[in-house]
């Protein structure tokens, strides 16, 4: 899945130049965590609530809250963003992101076209949605968990006989382990699958667990 079709598009940025009370009150209106800093349209730096939480002075400080603002409000964002920001392209597959932000401690990644241009933003939650959309989570049907072998053929046969019984497969996942063998996540359009079980056991496959959706 491409990150176009999932990212959120046109996201809220912020100029280098906005001092960072201005960036406060637009993270708190819009209930965002961070924001993209750009100069021209074009990706500069990140801008997230921890950058900001260093800016701010030591909670031991005996500075009034007035006092603090003021402070605040001569701080600009290029001053304590995120230099030269983790960033993908529009046209990634989603488990790309996915990799990037795991292997970098982000939860954001901004979505930048070749040119720099910030066309986007894919958050974890982002990820989190696609992943339960195309494991079929919430889809009304069966999951059943089988346990195959890692063999060629095998996702065939196991087509076959949901085939037989008139069962299109909405959702398909393998999970690899350490043995020959490996679960297959098969996602079905029903939720009678007695006879399918019965079927696929005398195939020798054993189901592990199922889950019906209502």
């Amino acid at each position: 899945m491409f990150l176009r079709l999932r990212m959120t598009a046109n996201p809220f940025v912020i100029g280098p130049e906005n001092a960072i009370p201005e960036a406060i009150a637009l993270m708190e209106e819009r209930r965002i965590r961070w924001l993209p800093v750009v100069r021209n349209d074009v990706l500069v730096g990140v801008l997230s609530k921890g950058d900001i939480a260093k800016a701010l002075p030591s909670k031991a400080t005996s500075l009034a809250a007035g006092e603090v603002n003021y402070l605040l409000g001569k701080i600009k964002v290029g001053q304590v963003m995120s230099h030269d920001p983790v960033r993908v392209s529009p046209d990634a597959l989603l488990e790309e992101a996915a990799v990037l932000m795991r292997d970098n401690k982000v939860e954001m990644l901004p979505v930048v076209e070749d040119d720099g241009r910030v066309v986007g933003v894919i958050t974890e939650s982002a990820i989190f949605d696609a992943f339960i959309e195309m494991m079929g989570s919430r889809a009304r049907g069966t999951r059943l968990i089988i346990e195959i072998d890692d063999a060629p053929g095998v996702l065939e046969r196991v087509g076959a006989i949901t085939k037989k019984h008139g069962t299109n497969v909405t959702h398909l996942a393998v999970y690899g382990g350490q043995s020959e063998k490996v679960d297959l996540v098969l996602g079905l359009n029903t939720l009678n699958t007695d006879e399918i079980e019965s079927e696929l056991e005398a195939a020798g496959y054993r189901i592990i667990h199922r889950l019906r959706n209502e």
